[in-house]
């Protein structure tokens, strides 16, 4: 996830970042920002000068933790992007107990 968002310009990086702080100030929040996929994990929702970020995230114990970022390039979220994500935060989840 740090790779990813190192390698976006910054006007994009700060962007991203407020609405991260958004998000993690107006927990639980709800649409347009933050959008439930599958339990434990949610997707910020970010519209971008000419394009669309989405960076999933899953909430322990209060905290949210960001598992994977990417721009998004049709109307759905890409299958594979999706079970990364679930995959991480499955792993995240299970080294915390």
């Amino acid at each position: 996830m740090r790779e990813w968002l190192k390698a976006l310009p910054e006007a994009e990086r700060r962007r991203l970042g407020q609405e991260i702080r958004t998000m993690r100030f107006g927990w639980p929040i709800g649409m347009p920002l933050v959008r439930k996929l599958q339990p434990d994990l949610w997707e910020v929702r970010v519209r971008l000068e000419n394009r669309i970020a989405r960076m999933l995230f899953t909430v322990i114990d209060d905290v949210a933790v960001l598992v994977h970022g990417f721009i998004k390039q049709g109307q759905k979220t890409p299958q594979d992007d999706l079970k990364l994500a679930a995959r991480r935060a499955r792993l995240i989840r299970q080294a915390v107990r």
